[in-house]
């Protein structure tokens, strides 16, 4: 079949079959216009993928305006390379440069960016194609911040191969101050909001030692690996994967200190060791000082938390009638106890963002609520200065 002119001047619409043993009809929308005194055709998309006649009217808007200014058109450019060779390259550096040898990022390519980008050139990735991903990503269910994720690493992508040559055109991920405007990246609230009471925790952590196998009333396990990660989780604040990575060198039983190398923030920290935690690292210091403290059952690296936690916490009852993921108890939710503990107790919050490892104390805000000492003894102060005794009455003799 023919083309067909559209109310848009320049774009045309066509019937199109599809290749392959599926050979659905679809519509296909062409543009024109005239370049080196010659009549160019350029097919924009297909209506199935979400191309209608206006987004052909604005690429071809597009093409014009790129033409009046001198600058290159896409068919006279170099074809780029196709998104599953950058992710092959990308993917390799990752795992040798990048904080949990790059798994996250393999994640979430294989499991969101693959099928649907693979076989696209880097210039064919639109704006357009990453608003629809974010919009069936969320319909199907998806957090908002594995939506961020997965549009972060995509912008990570292409900055990586515009500073190695590997592509000289645009990053499809608008910058910080236009992505606000156009409104990509989702908005995240997942701001872990339950803490554990000191009981709660006392109650998990006796479960975390019970031995599921044993046939008495309770037994305690042999080496309770997962009690004790979480006994340092509540009494540090170390995050899981900062305990996955603690070696032998890494632990000063003499000064009780905990270094924490290769952080999420980059940094190193030192952590201070209850008398708890220091029991339990002393009778984990490996004979190796570079081995690892905590292994799977094959003496390798762990790599996440085991799923018995999960599976003691809903037999402990802590998450039933819980639906909002942030009120959820995880493992995460121990080190988030420990700095509401730390709140509760008047440290103040530099002291807490510093325990944490946070970038910066704003981090640490999300516990102010929980020390409400400081407001009200500044409260009392207003109230003091009405009565006559506050500082602020006495103002006026003063000057």
């Amino acid at each position: 079949m023919g083309r067909h002119a559209t109310r848009y001047k320049g774009v045309y619409e066509r019937e199109y079959t599809g290749r392959g043993h599926n050979k659905k009809s679809d519509t296909a929308y062409d543009i024109t216009y005239r370049h080196d005194k010659k009549k160019r055709w350029e097919k924009i998309g297909l209506k199935s993928e979400g191309y209608t006649p206006k987004l052909a009217a604005d690429i071809l808007s597009e093409r014009i305006r790129s033409k009046r200014h001198g600058e290159e058109l896409p068919h006279e450019k170099k074809a780029a390379i196709r998104f599953k060779a950058l992710a092959k390259k990308y993917l390799a550096w990752s795992s040798e440069n990048k904080n949990r040898a790059g798994i996250d990022d393999k994640s979430r390519y294989e499991n969101h960016l693959k099928k649907r980008f693979d076989e696209k050139r880097l210039d064919e990735i639109v704006l357009f194609d990453l608003e629809r991903m974010k919009k069936d990503m969320l319909k199907a269910g998806k957090s908002p911040k594995t939506v961020s994720h997965c549009l972060g690493l995509i912008r990570a992508m292409y900055n990586w191969a515009m500073d190695r040559n590997l592509y000289q055109g645009k990053n499809p991920i608008p910058k910080k101050r236009r992505n606000e405007k156009y409104g990509l990246m989702p908005t995240i609230q997942n701001a872990r909001a339950r803490f554990l009471s000191v009981e709660e925790a006392n109650t998990l952590l006796k479960e975390l030692k019970r031995n599921p196998w044993s046939q008495k009333k309770y037994v305690e396990l042999k080496d309770p690996q997962l009690h004790n990660m979480a006994l340092i989780s509540l009494h540090t604040g170390v995050r899981a994967g900062e305990i996955f990575n603690l070696k032998g060198y890494d632990l000063d039983l003499v000064n009780g200190l905990i270094a924490l190398r290769d952080t999420k923030n980059k940094e190193t920290r030192y952590a201070p060791m209850t008398k708890d935690v220091k029991e339990i690292l002393k009778r984990r210091m490996p004979e190796d000082r570079n081995s690892f403290i905590f292994t799977n059952s094959k003496g390798r690296k762990i790599k996440e938390v085991s799923n018995a936690f999960s599976r003691i916490v809903e037999r402990l009852g802590l998450n039933e009638g819980v639906h909002d993921p942030r009120q959820k108890v995880v493992f995460h939710t121990l080190r988030h106890s420990f700095a509401s503990w730390l709140a509760i107790q008047g440290t103040p919050l530099y002291t807490i963002a510093r325990l944490m490892g946070h970038k910066s104390i704003s981090m640490s805000e999300r516990y102010s609520h929980l020390s409400p000492g400081h407001k009200r003894d500044a409260v009392n102060g207003i109230e003091a200065t009405f009565n006559g005794t506050g500082n602020l009455a006495n103002m006026e003799v003063a000057k």
